[in-house]
């Protein structure tokens, strides 16, 4: 593994983007899924890593849609300047804005196609909508008692000239699980439901099902186009499985302070940590208002060139100490202090995750705070 994070030097608590990273990641899932298209997800920032930057990246890598969740999202996007397909499909409102946009527009129920079918009278030009189907998540998407009346709803905006079916798809309920017998059952009732629709005279030419784990692992469900998100990261899609995905992002802080402490010494709040015996500790400004979360106080260890240390007592908001050892480790005020990423001997987001009982998708939309992001990778 390797990092551009400098080893001294770094003057403030940093994520750091391989966008070189993200590309390399795109391609991987491109290979894996040789018939579909890539729709890259950028929703939530993408992922905390910035969605213009990475917008990019993801479209070097071989990747020629984006999905967002929000309108906001996608006509953000847009007036920065990205042009090709974008889906946003978790929005009550904005339409006309989606609209005036060129963006794709999700819909989830009978209800939210009349607004958009409204939306597109008032802007004068049909809206472009992807049909998103409940296929057993039980989250947003049209339930099977309602798809009749979608259906025929749909038939006749396209009439009308309001609509234009381009999509039908689907939300896998195990995500990380590809083998989960379920998967099969959604991936029936979605082709029935495009089997019917396209029975009634709806013609949809993508129908999407694939995240990252069935994008990788799952061809049977790869349809039209897969959609990657936490693949595109470096994250880890299904557990155990290794697809030579590369982490993004790698956070980051300089040692601000080094001082020596005599066993026995209490550190942190509440003296959670007694040192055992005579040490020295280092200070990172990183703490649980930037993405390091107060449970994993104690748990985790951060790389310093190299090295291993742990990090001990409680995680403050903004700082969290380090034990060097008792002969200092042989590091120095202003060295890097890798918390995770790409660096010699350091852990990876699903490291802390594991630690905290969550997802690594958690750990990486959770840096924050003041934590700079900065951009390095060729594409």
């Amino acid at each position: 593994m390797k990092t551009t994070i400098p080893a001294t030097g770094l003057e403030r608590l940093t994520a750091q983007i391989d966008l070189g990273a993200v590309a390399h990641n795109t391609r991987i899932v491109a290979d894996h899924a040789p018939g579909a298209a890539v729709m890259a997800v950028l929703k939530a920032d993408a992922y905390g890593h910035g969605a213009l930057p990475v917008a990019r990246a993801v479209l070097a890598g071989g990747a020629t849609e984006i999905g967002v969740t929000t309108v906001d999202e996608a006509v953000a996007l847009r007036e920065d300047g990205v042009t090709v397909p974008l889906l946003s499909w978790l929005s009550t409102t904005g339409f006309e804005r989606a609209i005036d946009a060129g963006v794709r527009i999700g819909v989830s129920s009978p209800r939210q196609l009349a607004a958009v079918v409204a939306a597109a009278k008032n802007v004068g030009r049909p809206a472009t909508v992807h049909v998103k189907v409940d296929t057993g998540l039980s989250r947003n998407g049209v339930a099977a008692a309602e798809w009749a009346a979608t259906r025929d709803a749909l038939l006749e905006a396209e009439r009308a000239g309001t609509v234009e079916l381009q999509g039908v798809f689907t939300h896998l309920a195990h995500g990380d699980e590809p083998e989960h017998p379920f998967l099969d059952v959604q991936r029936d009732a979605l082709a029935a439901t495009v089997a019917d629709a396209r029975a009634h005279g709806l013609t949809p030419t993508q129908v999407h099902a694939a995240n990252s784990a069935a994008a990788l692992t799952r061809p049977d469900l790869h349809f039209d186009l897969v959609r990657p998100g936490i693949a595109l990261y470096g994250g880890v899609p299904v557990p155990g499985r290794d697809f030579g995905l590369r982490p993004a992002m790698t956070f980051a802080a300089p040692v601000i302070l080094i001082k020596r402490i005599r066993q026995g010494d209490g550190v942190s709040y509440g003296h959670s940590w007694i040192a055992p015996r005579d040490t020295v500790v280092g200070l990172i400004p990183a703490g649980y208002a930037d993405g390091v979360w107060r449970p994993l106080s104690g748990r985790i260890e951060v790389a310093i060139g190299g090295r291993r240390f742990p990090q001990v007592g409680r995680v403050c908001m903004d700082q969290s100490v380090i034990d060097l050892g008792p002969d200092g480790g042989g590091v120095s005020e202003g060295d890097t202090a890798v918390l995770f990423g790409e660096a010699p001997g350091a852990d990876v987001a699903a490291d802390w995750a594991e630690q905290v009982g969550t997802i690594d998708y958690e750990i990486l939309t959770g840096v924050r705070g003041r934590a700079v992001r900065t951009y390095t990778g060729d594409l």
